[in-house]
């Protein structure tokens, strides 16, 4: 039977439907099927497309979704899970449940069914020579996950692919929600005039990708991989307060929160090596549109 669908967990969320969109441009043959429980997802995410199906619900479902498919599914790009680190603190119980528990289905069905499983995982839990995986229970639950799906490809011989997310932006991110990456929150509070409220101490640096290179790269771990981890980053960092001072506001500082990293993760080169990547764009110039725009 011939494999011609792709399954992307978090298909309505910001990276997931940038990804459908992304391949619908591309004009790919492959039918795809987006599984999410909109907890960050939004139907207005939803891509126009006859080419495009949206299944509602829990991938812990993923059996009971994907029953009438199971045979023709090429590969499964799984994004679909609790993904912010000081909130896992205080949703740690939907932190484990969707990293853990639902994400454990997902692996086991692509290992049952043989298909490449693309997994996003975490920049946050490499950092401090690997110590950062303990930090929070959104890096540790991430960090099991790899060491999971690295095992079942020694046992039962996965296919998959880690594909590594550096502090995503760009059009279609949240903004206004709980869930917020700090872009996002800045961009927010830019637009509405209000004081940008870095964490302390502000010194912490970061890479920050823009979403475009982001589905670029997941594409290409598709295409391109070699049963690897790959690095979607700029090899750039800013500090906060260097991020801040770009929008030229006014800015606030919040108390130090748990699970806070204060450098940015060291980067290994397979993405330009194996994948050909390179990201394209820089965050100076997002903000400075955006502030030109104002």
């Amino acid at each position: 039977m011939k494999k011609n669908i792709i399954i992307i967990t978090g298909g309505a969320g910001f990276i997931g439907s940038s990804l459908i969109k992304f391949f619908v441009k591309k004009n790919i043959k492959e039918r795809i099927i987006s599984i999410d429980n909109y907890f960050t997802g939004n139907v207005k995410n939803h891509i126009n497309s006859k080419n495009v199906k949206y299944l509602r619900g829990d991938t812990k479902e993923i059996y009971k979704l994907l029953k009438p498919f199971k045979n023709k599914i090429k590969v499964i790009y799984h994004f679909g899970e609790f993904s912010r680190i000081f909130q896992s603190f205080k949703n740690y119980k939907k932190c484990f449940d969707f990293n853990i528990h639902h994400s454990s289905k997902v692996i086991e069905f692509a290992k049952d069914f043989k298909i490449k499983l693309i997994y996003s995982a975490t920049s946050s839990n490499l950092g401090n020579n690997g110590k950062d995986e303990n930090l929070s229970p959104y890096a540790w639950s991430k960090t099991k996950n790899i060491e999971l799906i690295k095992n079942y490809g020694n046992w039962f011989d996965l296919k998959y692919e880690f594909v590594y997310f550096y502090n995503v932006y760009g059009p279609g991110q949240i903004l206004n929600s709980p869930m917020s990456a700090v872009i996002g929150i800045f961009e927010q509070q830019f637009k509405n005039g209000k004081h940008l409220t870095i964490v302390k101490p502000g010194t912490q640096r970061r890479d920050f990708t823009h979403i475009d290179d982001i589905v670029e790269g997941c594409y290409l771990a598709w295409k391109k991989g070699k049963q690897n981890h790959y690095m979607l980053g700029t090899q750039k960092t800013y500090s906060i307060i260097q991020i801040a001072k770009m929008f030229k506001s006014k800015v606030k500082y919040l108390a130090e929160r748990p699970g806070e990293r204060f450098g940015s993760t060291i980067l290994n080169n397979n993405a330009k090596k194996i994948l050909g990547y390179r990201a394209k764009k820089d965050i100076k110039d997002y903000i400075s549109d955006l502030v030109e725009k104002k």
